[in-house]
């Protein structure tokens, strides 16, 4: 299942410079990670965002939707269809909710 490459272009400018920033094929997708934690991607025509469970009413609130690649919602995670990624304050508040989320946890491998 391919990805949308511009999508991921424009998720890599939102994100930017990160010491500890990797991406990694998974979900038939693209995945950012930061020190090995997933913070978000792309798939199909998708992104998704994991801005916590503490935080994810606040993401839900900006118009995204609750992950379901599995028809089951992931708590934690949100996603956002094409033409809501398209709007560029929206992004920027995901990317930041979700980067503040990950940098709480461990580092893995």
């Amino acid at each position: 299942m391919p990805f949308d490459a511009a999508m991921a272009e424009r998720m890599r400018a939102d994100l930017g410079f990160q010491p500890g920033l990797s991406e990694k094929r998974m979900f038939g997708g693209l995945c950012f990670l930061l020190h090995g934690n997933m913070v978000c991607g792309v798939a199909r025509d998708m992104a998704f965002y994991r801005p916590g469970k503490t935080r994810e009413a606040e993401a839900l609130a900006l118009g995204a939707a609750p992950l379901s690649f599995t028809g089951r919602p992931m708590g934690g995670m949100v996603e956002l269809d094409a033409g809501g990624f398209e709007d560029e304050a929206t992004r920027a508040a995901l990317t930041e909710l979700s980067l503040s989320h990950v940098a709480t946890l461990p580092a893995k491998g």
